[in-house]
């Protein structure tokens, strides 16, 4: 990152910072970050976004190292006047399959922002840290078997007044993957989704830190207790909820195309009509033993997912019939939510994606 001392006496309350406070209040402000292409990933970006009062959002950039050569305050204050492209134009949310990112990759198209809801907000902050599908693909790989040990699980159940599990052991498993990244920290510009239930309404997280929100967009009611935000100490859960699929906020955020990825749940219309009550001892019976008539009944985590379905339909359909957005349902709806020890067989299936989508051509 570029800390040279001219550049910190000018962000310090110098010309440049007056320059930029004295523009019109409706113009796109940015903070370009400049980094060494041999360098680190970025850290401390709040610290910068603290001393830039001005500005309205921030980009990271590898730069080759002639851009790093020293340059007199004079230059650095014509830097500003250059035009620099807001991000976008492609957006990508819902992004919780990594062959899709692969296409794109492969497509020369560049994914300028991500975001997403639920297992989309982890997919989607593993390829902003990494902008590179094959990275991401091997990361989520080792999350999802991390995901699938018994023992853990087993211990990690609690008297269930809240939730089934105490969420320790998928706090830890999750800060394990993102440690104490911030999302300003980020390559791409990131985002996800939550559902506050303290004040009744959607969240849009941009900043702050990455593993508490992305836990907290995986926040399956039942499962897990509520997430208290470090901020204001409000309880998020699953962001499906309100928003399962955030093309709108993508839009808002400067996208002009958005390729939009649904995995929620679709409706069942051939379910077993049990009557008014409904015994789970009959229902174990009826899966183990091999010679009564199989039922179709769903389990507590499909009518979570059925619920954030649901919740959201409306605001889905809006979102699929926008012009701005390329809709996108990979074959997976016989896989159930909590299927993380599938990795391997989920990817496989996306192969069908090739055929029968195609990413949109710039």
């Amino acid at each position: 990152m570029w800390r040279s001392n001219a550049a910190k006496q000018l962000f310090g309350g110098g010309q440049l910072e007056q320059m930029l406070e004295n523009t019109a209040v409706r113009a796109l402000k940015q903070l370009i970050l400049l980094h060494r292409e041999d360098g680190p990933s970025p850290s401390r970006t709040v610290e910068w976004l603290n001393m830039c009062s001005w500005c309205s959002g921030h980009l990271h950039i590898k730069c080759p190292r002639r851009v790093f050569s020293r340059r007199s305050p004079n230059k650095l204050v014509l830097i500003p006047r250059m035009s620099l492209s807001s991000p976008g134009p492609f957006g990508l949310v819902g992004c919780s399959h990594i062959r899709v990112i692969t296409a794109m990759e492969e497509a020369g198209i560049p994914i300028d922002l991500i975001g997403g809801t639920s297992i989309g907000s982890f997919i989607g902050a593993l390829y902003a840290e990494e902008r590179s599908a094959v990275r991401t693909k091997q990361r989520a790989r080792e999350w999802a078997k991390s995901m699938n040990s018994v023992f853990e699980t087993v211990l990690d159940l609690t008297y269930p007044i809240t939730s089934m599990f105490s969420g320790s052991a998928f706090n830890t498993s999750v800060s394990k993957v993102f440690q104490d990244k911030q999302i300003e920290d980020l390559w791409l510009p990131y985002f996800n989704v939550t559902t506050d239930i303290t004040a009744s309404a959607m969240r849009v997280h941009k900043d702050g830190s990455l593993w508490r929100y992305v836990r907290a967009s995986m926040t399956l009611s039942g499962y897990l207790p509520p997430l208290c935000d470090p901020k204001d100490g409000n309880l998020l859960m699953d962001g499906g909820y309100t928003n399962n699929l955030p093309a709108d906020i993508a839009r808002t955020m400067g996208a002009k195309t958005v390729v939009a990825i649904d995995v929620g749940s679709q409706d069942e219309t051939d379910l077993c009509n049990y009557g008014d009550s409904l015994s789970g001892w009959w229902l174990l019976w009826k899966r183990l033993n091999p010679w009564t008539q199989k039922v179709k009944v769903p389990d507590m985590a499909e009518i979570q997912s059925h619920l954030a379905y649901v919740l959201c339909v409306r605001q889905l359909e809006v979102v699929k019939l926008s012009s701005y957005c390329e809709y996108i349902r990979p074959p997976i709806d016989h896989f159930k939510t909590m299927d993380f020890g599938k990795f391997n067989e989920i990817y496989d299936e996306e192969k069908s994606l090739r055929h029968r989508n195609s990413p949109p051509q710039e």
